[in-house]
């Protein structure tokens, strides 16, 4: 690490710990009236005020502490985007516990091995998700009790748990005043563990100050306030939500819940957006996709009143990109990050000067990039030897990062130092190009660039490009092994309902022949009706890839 240089002696009060409890001190005294909507399982809604949450936070404090959880011990939570989450958000860190997250799209054996690598001592679960907790307990000696998010009396669940508590019996029981502690701002606040696509899932240990400076950071890049409405679409399993309702409430923002959902609800999910007018979202760009495509099929599709949704994981689509702007008056903002920087760290919002000096066309085009990076985030890009390559925009690199919510070191994790460098940073495994704006291009993942006759293809661009076919809705491409090539393009893709009889391999190969050289054009096209992603959503190529390992045995051809 650099070396800190001590300069002249200041008079602040720099021991004030950026702990996340203060957010939620400061957020009931000025924003105690500021509503927050929950959508209940039967699909009505729930309202209630900051000032009533952060009394059942407190209760939630209180209780814990009866159950005997002190400072440092872990506190798992098996839940969807519900108020009590919310509530947990704050409750459970501000006790000194650690918020243990639980990726609910993790196989059982998996999150089984987070439970017992992680350790909590007890674990928040929601009534619905009882089945898998009992499979995660059987394989979990360690747990001491099980918390129960339901408004059933506890004598009608039927559980194998051992021992059970209700959530809200607890909170009824328990003192609304909680005398917080003044916590170490390094102390850790939550956890998330990575989605083990490379070995056994690692864990991140988030502290109080890195999710206060990057809720801060979110603030600026979207610029938040108080007249936002924030609707939490990505999970809050998924890497705390991204830091939406520690930033929402840091500016008193409205809060909107959607509950557990899933893809087969966007009517419902659309009209809590309409009704409750939501400015602020965030998701994955497969939600957002499938969100625009049942707007598209409405006579009068709502207008979204500019509302900003920030979108990762993957690019989101220029068609989808520029679809929110012109069907609903929506703004899609792409951003990146990963669960070791808590995620994000960069953001594509406009700069004027370039809106001044770019042609309509080639603005539409920049808002792909995953934009430029945040104040205290440092960035650089390396090649294979470890050499810096030059900010053109054409040169690719590995991108490593260094910052105060980029993770230094997982979490009891023998093996894994190599993923940081001695200066500092984090290698992420992405590559891609920086510009002379400071704008990121990821143009593949490390692992997944296909090497084909010495030279590498970027799969994500392919992607992109077939996307951009208006009778697409979604495709993976993937480098499968070749006698000759050593790997060529293999792409998967989903088309838009009725195409199918229009569509053929020669019809994308031309599409993409307009952006991409001959020798870069995948030799199968396969036309599916779903592929496989992984627990975040992302394509799972890992998977495509061992099945269809076989596609080219012995094809020469090129």
């Amino acid at each position: 690490m650099r070396e800190i240089i001590k300069g002249f002696q200041a008079t602040s009060q720099d021991d004030y710990q950026l702990n996340v409890t203060n957010i939620i001190k400061h957020a009931a005294r000025n924003y105690g009236g500021q509503e927050i909507a929950a959508r209940r399982p039967d699909g009505t809604m729930f309202r209630y005020t900051y000032r009533e949450a952060y009394e059942r936070m407190q209760r939630l404090a209180n209780a814990l502490k009866g159950l005997g959880a002190t400072v440092g011990d872990r506190i798992g939570i098996l839940a969807w985007n519900t108020r009590e989450t919310y509530e947990i958000f704050f409750g459970v860190p501000g006790t000194g516990s650690v918020m243990l997250l639980l990726n609910l799209r993790l196989l059982p054996q998996q999150l089984s091995w987070v439970v017992n690598h992680s350790s909590p001592r007890f674990i928040i679960v929601d009534e619905s998700l009882i089945p898998l907790a009992e499979e995660i307990a059987a394989e979990s000696q360690k747990v001491e009790g099980y918390i129960i998010i339901t408004d059933k009396d506890m004598r009608d669940i039927k559980t194998k748990l051992r021992p059970v508590y209700s959530y809200e019996a607890l909170l009824d029981g328990a003192e609304p005043q909680f005398n917080w502690p003044n916590l170490d701002e390094k102390s850790a606040y939550g956890a998330c563990y990575t989605t083990g696509t490379t070995g056994r899932p690692k864990g991140v240990y988030y502290s109080h100050r890195n999710v206060f400076l990057h809720s801060s950071n979110l603030i600026i890049r979207l610029g938040m306030g108080i007249t936002d409405c924030s609707y939490q679409i990505t999970p809050i399993f998924h890497i705390m939500g991204w830091c939406f309702p520690q930033a929402s409430t840091m500016v008193g923002a409205k809060l909107v819940y959607p509950g557990k959902y899933s893809l087969d609800e966007l009517e419902a999910l659309s009209r809590i957006m309409v009704q409750e007018k939501v400015s602020l979202a965030n998701g994955a760009p497969a939600f957002f996709l499938a969100l625009l495509q049942y707007f598209r099929t409405l006579k009068e599709p709502p207008n979204l009143g500019g509302a900003r949704l920030l979108m990762g994981g993957s690019e989101p689509p220029l068609d989808m990109i520029k679809g929110y702007h012109d069907l609903v008056n929506a703004e899609v903002i792409h951003a990146y990050g990963a669960t070791e920087t808590t995620p994000v760290i960069s953001c594509n919002r406009p700069k004027p000067w370039l809106d001044r000096k770019l042609s309509e066309p080639d603005r539409w085009d920049l808002k792909r990039k995953q934009g430029y990076f945040s104040v205290m985030i440092d960035v650089k890009a390396v090649d294979l030897r470890g050499n810096e390559v030059p900010h053109d925009g054409k040169t690719p690199g590995e991108i490593l990062l260094r910052g105060p919510w980029v993770t230094g070191a997982y979490y009891d994790a023998p093996g894994s130092e190599a993923q940081f460098t001695e200066d500092g940073y984090w290698r992420s495994g992405d590559i891609g190009t920086l510009d002379p704006e400071g704008f990121l291009k990821i143009t593949d993942r490390l692992k997944d660039v296909i090497k084909s006759g010495g030279e590498w293809i970027s799969s994500v661009d392919l992607e992109n490009a077939i996307i951009a076919h208006p009778s697409v809705v979604e495709a993976a491409v993937v480098g499968v092994p070749h006698a000759k090539w050593e790997e060529r393009p293999l792409a998967l893709v989903v088309l838009r309902e009725g195409s199918a009889e229009k569509m053929n391999a020669d019809e994308i190969r031309s599409h993409l022949s307009k952006t991409f050289a001959k020798w870069q054009l995948p030799d199968k096209v396969l036309f599916v009706k779903s592929i496989p992603k992984t627990s975040v959503g992302k394509y799972d190529k890992k998977v495509i890839r061992e099945q269809y390992k076989d596609a080219y045995t012995g094809v020469q051809s090129r």
